[in-house]
């Protein structure tokens, strides 16, 4: 294995440089600009409101700090400060490797951007990475952990590495039944999920808004369809960019756990819900995972 890929599979990172940027929120529709920067070992993802200055303003990114998940994954803190829409930046950490970050953002909601991963993933790349003086750590799956919600789905599995599986139907021939199963690593993820975005459904547009929800939404983030048609003149990025979008949420609502997965994720209908339910259904159940290096992995092997 050559020094760099071992590097990166052993080490902790961090960002290089801070990482700016800004926009709307899908549901909002505030404008929120963020600043991500470098954190110490065994920081973790931790999201700091600075336009909270009665309270405390930092809300860790963990499983047990999510406290909503409808059409999004939001976590809150003790003093009922939280933070919405984190999963799209959440997918680009863990993917390209991000361990320990602080994100800064004057608002309530992450922007939305284009509604996939791929603003953040050229972001974070601009800022670069550094490895730090401590082992990551791995979450390896060694029984399955399942949960099952009336049709929906979602399960991990034991594998030798990170895989992900997904099936959707919906009932409009744009989209049908669609599934992907595929090895996830970096590279994977920015060729095959990265630009997937986010999508909903015109007649939902009206309720949503009224409920205080897609207030930011637009053809410019999300895909929005319309019976059997897409609205977006653009079109799609993907023939299957639906089932895609499901599967870059479920990595970003996994990494609330903190640490990468060696395993292998498979969801039936799954959203934001569920993927929580999962990851406390984990966390309830010490015996069927373990933390790993892949340090220790090595020495194994030897």
């Amino acid at each position: 294995m050559a020094a760099d890929a071992f590097q990166d599979r052993a080490f902790q990172h961090t960002l290089r440089a801070p990482a700016l940027f800004a926009g709307v929120g899908v549901h909002t529709g505030a404008y929120t600009r963020v600043d991500v920067r470098p954190a110490p070992v065994d920081h973790g993802i931790v999201f700091v409101r600075t336009d909270v200055i009665d309270r405390d303003n930092r809300v860790p990114a963990t499983g047990g700090a999510v406290c909503k998940t409808q059409l999004g994954t939001v976590i809150g803190n003790a003093a009922g400060v939280t933070v919405s829409t984190i999963e799209h930046l959440m997918a680009a950490f863990v993917m390209l490797g991000v361990d320990n970050a602080v994100v800064e953002l004057d608002g309530p909601e992450m922007p939305i951007m284009d509604g996939s991963s791929e603003p953040f993933v050229r972001i974070l790349d601009r800022a670069g990475r550094r490895a730090q003086d401590a082992a990551r750590r791995y979450i390896e799956i060694l029984d399955v952990i399942e949960v099952v919600d009336g049709d929906k789905r979602a399960a991990l599995v034991p594998a030798e590495r990170f895989e992900m599986a997904f099936e959707i139907r919906f009932p409009t021939a744009v989209i049908g039944t669609q599934a992907i199963d595929m090895v996830m690593d970096g590279p994977t993820f920015r060729r095959e999920l990265a630009d997937c975005r986010t999508f909903g459904f015109a007649h939902e547009v009206e309720a949503l808004r009224a409920m205080g929800l897609a207030r930011g939404g637009s053809l410019e983030n999300a895909v929005v369809i319309e019976g059997d048609r897409i609205l977006n003149p653009e079109g799609l990025r993907r023939p299957d960019e639906f089932v895609r979008h499901k599967a870059l949420d479920a990595i970003g609502d996994l990494y609330v756990l903190g640490m990468p997965i060696v395993g292998r994720f498979e969801g039936s209908l799954a959203g934001h819900a569920i993927n929580n339910q999962l990851v406390r259904a984990l966390l309830a159940r010490p015996a069927a995972w373990r933390v790993k290096t892949f340090v220790e992995d090595l020495a194994e092997a030897v």
